[in-house]
């Protein structure tokens, strides 16, 4: 029986430990064959995090992790491209000089990785200057992936000053990626909430916004009809609680808990 994969976010090591994997590689075929420019939203804990390291696995050729997925026996390529994944969560927010050079510290451990000579105290130019030295590097473009995008405005919603001044630095350091289409394969950004009243995306009107797309709806999380199918074997051997009402079933419970 695969094991739960409760608080692992990371899919090389979900397939490698032998854990249940709901497959979505079918919509990550859909992604990368449709679109360059995507923005997703959907709660905390959803399973953001495990679609973007999933989509990073395939855009660094890693075929052999897929083995026995949708995608591995489909038309895809399997191509190899520079990715470069920012997870804002891992960011400190403070204040605006703390971020930036929170972003700065990011940047820099991926340009040292890749042995990259950049130097720069603005996070937008460095960003800038990473992209296009990654793409010289390995002559293809670059894959962009940003995960929880919104955190350095959310962690103020209660100080509408600080929130303002976070924004205005997360604004220009996603503001230069559409001036980088030349150097870009694929750009994809993540979070809670997508602040179009406060022009966060303003310099971004080329995102494809799939949060409320019928086509991707179980692109995170569990379907109902996943559930036996991945599930199954758990369920099975669920022991039943006390507190479970007479005729009540596993399922439904299920879906008592996460509203339906």
């Amino acid at each position: 029986m695969k094991k739960l994969p409760i608080g692992v976010q990371t899919f090389r090591k979900i397939i490698e430990g032998d854990y249940i994997y709901a497959d979505k590689t079918k919509h990550v075929y859909n992604l990368i064959d449709n679109a360059n420019y995507y923005f997703l939203s959907r709660p905390r804990r959803f399973g953001k995090s495990l679609l973007l390291d999933t989509i990073a696995e395939a855009f660094k050729g890693n075929k052999e992790l897929f083995k026995g997925l949708w995608i591995y026996d489909s038309d895809y390529s399997f191509e190899k491209h520079p990715v470069i994944r920012l997870d804002m969560s891992n960011v400190s927010t403070e204040n605006p000089e703390i971020l930036k050079n929170s972003i700065l510290s990011c940047l820099s451990s991926r340009i040292e990785e890749e042995e990259l000579k950049i130097s720069n105290e603005i996070p937008s130019d460095m960003f800038k200057r990473l992209i296009e030295g990654l793409c010289k590097k390995y002559g293809k473009r670059v894959v962009v992936l940003i995960d929880e995008y919104d955190k350095p405005v959310l962690d103020h919603l209660h100080n509408v000053e600080m929130a303002e001044a976070n924004r205005q630095v997360i604004r220009g350091f996603y503001g230069i990626l559409k001036s980088m289409d030349p150097y870009l394969r694929f750009t994809f950004l993540t979070g809670v909430s997508k602040f179009t009243k406060t022009s966060v995306f303003s310099e971004l009107n080329n995102l494809s916004d799939i949060t409320l797309s019928k086509k991707y709806a179980s692109i995170c999380g569990i379907a109902v009809d996943d559930l036996g199918k991945y599930f199954g074997e758990h369920m099975e051997n669920f022991k039943t609680p006390e507190w479970f009402g007479e005729g009540d079933s596993l399922h439904e419970k299920i879906l008592e808990w996460y509203d339906g």
